[in-house]
């Protein structure tokens, strides 16, 4: 069994019985099912959503997504062994925090397998809910370049870099490309105001005003969670991005809840708590390889300069990456999802063949 067969790089060819195209995003497939399977499955399974909500199967990859390019490596090595696997274990893992907290519920219904998530169709809030407890990444950056407001939030002068602030910073974006805002450019993924929110609440999908206070309370609460379970493991909870949506219940109230990934080395940074009371920063998330591909080509800025993105996807295309690096990753994810989880990541050895046959056998889903 070589390493490349371990890795679920394809993910939108699964046999799952279903009449839409397949929304293949960078890291996650997603399988509408049928109006009959849905209907079955939440009668069969007693979800508690409305009769007639879609249904879907999302199945995630060990593909690695870094500065909005999909890498590989060498060996035809086309994902990250064990990553899909960690990701999916550490939202679990919150998100069934969450409901022990009493937090909002999440999209997710049910787990047949540990790259597969049954959810309920969202109308998803159209902000990419980024928090940060700490001065890094790309704020840092724009900080060293003088910027001092973010988001209609202005930062103290003398920062200095991975310093933490004084109070946890709600930083948004937009998610997606939004047209006929005022103040808002139309790119996907730019910095708003809470301002910008207030005057067009409608137009980033909340149904109500109101709700605004909502989400920032969901996420703040979210946050301090996982932050606190991290610091038991004396890791800290640097920044992070969740996404929210709203859904009906079985008994047709709507109600906002948490969807995506949540408290992910993909979402977030982590830092190990020792390393940075001595100086250092261990990266227990992406962030550290997204340093190496900084450090491993010679010119950053094509990664870094949005004015560059044929440059960077033909960067990602044809450049197979040190195999040590796509290790090295696969460590810090394995690592800090037993870390979380308390239980190791096992490896599969043909995740496809796994999933095709439970979805089969218990859900009735490939034909």
């Amino acid at each position: 069994m070589s390493l490349s067969d371990q890795v679920l790089a394809v993910n939108d060819d699964l046999p799952i019985r279903t009449d839409k195209p397949v929304h293949s995003g960078k890291v996650r497939s997603v399988y509408w099912l049928t109006e009959e399977d849905s209907r079955r499955l939440i009668k069969e399974k007693g979800y508690n959503v409305a009769p007639d909500a879609p249904l879907a199967i999302m199945v995630i990859s060990d593909r690695i997504s870094a500065f909005d390019c999909i890498w590989h490596g060498e060996g035809d090595l086309k994902g990250i062994p064990g990553k899909g696997a960690a990701l999916n274990a550490i939202s679990n893992h919150w998100f069934q925090l969450f409901k022990d907290n009493g937090l909002a519920d999440s999209h997710i219904l049910d787990i047949p397998h540990p790259f597969v998530w049954i959810v309920q169709k969202a109308k998803p809030v159209m902000i990419e809910a980024i928090c940060r407890q700490y001065i890094t990444g790309s704020m840092w950056r724009a900080y060293t370049q003088g910027e001092r407001e973010f988001c209609g939030i202005t930062l103290p002068e003398r920062l200095e870099k991975d310093e933490q602030l004084a109070e946890l910073l709600l930083t948004p974006s937009t998610k997606g490309i939004l047209k006929g805002i005022d103040g808002v450019p139309e790119v996907d993924d730019v910095n708003i105001t809470r301002k910008n929110i207030e005057d067009n609440y409608d137009k980033f999908n909340f149904s109500c005003i109101e709700d605004i206070a909502t989400y920032e309370k969901l996420l703040k609460e979210g946050f301090a969670v996982i932050a606190k379970a991290l610091t038991k493991i004396d890791q800290i909870f640097v920044d992070t991005k969740f996404e929210f949506g709203y859904v009906e219940d079985a008994q047709g109230n709507e109600k906002l809840i948490y969807m995506d990934e949540v408290g992910t080395p993909d979402s977030s940074r982590i830092w190990d708590t020792k390393a940075y009371r001595s100086g250092h920063i261990i990266e227990n998330s992406k962030e550290g390889f997204r340093q190496f591909l900084l450090n491993h080509f010679p010119e950053p800025d094509i990664l870094l300069n949005k004015n560059r993105m044929e440059e960077r996807f033909a960067l990602a295309k044809e450049n197979a990456l040190p195999l040590e690096a796509m290790m090295d990753l696969s460590k810090t994810y394995l690592d800090i999802a037993a870390k979380i989880t308390g239980a190791p990541i096992t490896l599969s050895d043909n995740p496809k063949a796994e999933i095709i046959k439970v979805l089969k056998e218990e859900y009735q889903l490939v034909d």
